[in-house]
């Protein structure tokens, strides 16, 4: 259905907010959460995946909202597969959000569904990378006040999505920035221990058995070592 991802965003903290909004990379920030729509506002305090369950989408997914299609079965399946969201490591899983298998102990299957994942996560870690080369404001410290940060943050992200519609030119050719440079712009949300899920949400495993029977691609196996 789409990748979600988060990051936080450098900002200057309001006066007395001692560390409301120091994150753990060491500066203040608030955490921004994107898939299609964009929520912000969440202080860095706020610990990995705990930013996306600050969000409207979240609360949408556990109250089943989105209303996602019924399961069905794509070509060389054996089963049903739901359809969900691809997340990282940050966010718990879900029957309706997918993450990668933990590095430890991790199997040959791991590694190529944790490859596929990747794959489709992507697109949202492209966005970020060309919102933040283009529109500088995430390269220095906003200083405003924080609903204004929000308001901020929120335009750049419907620029951003005009610009894509609209410019050709917008996305192509951006300007890479050193490991140093990138690291000091959009910090990607703390990737903690992992999280437990019910039954539901391992059930959403049975990609890792598409992924490595039915639903091969003749490529995978040379991209996961």
């Amino acid at each position: 259905m789409g990748a979600v991802d988060g990051k936080h965003v450098k900002i200057t903290p309001p006066t007395g907010s001692g560390s409301f909004c120091w994150n753990y990379k060491g500066f203040n920030s608030l955490g921004v959460d994107v898939y299609r729509e964009c929520d912000i506002g969440t202080n860095g305090r706020v610990p990995d995946g705990g930013v996306i369950e600050n969000t409207k989408f979240y609360e949408k997914l556990l109250h089943a909202e989105p209303n996602l299609p019924i399961p069905r079965k794509p070509d060389h399946s054996t089963s049903d597969l739901p359809y969900v969201f691809a997340g990282d490591e940050v966010f718990a899983l879900r029957k309706d959000l997918l993450k990668p298998f933990s590095q430890k102990q991790l199997t040959n299957e791991g590694r190529v569904f944790n490859y596929r994942l990747s794959r489709a996560r992507r697109v949202i870690e492209n966005t970020f990378e060309i919102m933040a080369s283009r529109l500088r404001v995430f390269h220095t410290e906003v200083n405003l006040k924080l609903e204004r940060i929000e308001t901020v943050v929120l335009s750049c992200c419907v620029l951003h999505n005009f610009l894509r519609c609209s410019c050709n030119s917008y996305a192509a050719d951006v300007q890479d920035e050193s490991e140093e440079e990138q690291s000091d712009i959009l910090t990607p949300l703390q990737r903690g221990h992992n999280r437990h899920a019910g039954e539901e949400g391992r059930a959403v495993r049975e990609f890792l058995r598409y992924f490595n029977e039915g639903g091969i691609i003749p490529w995978q196996n040379r991209f996961i070592y």
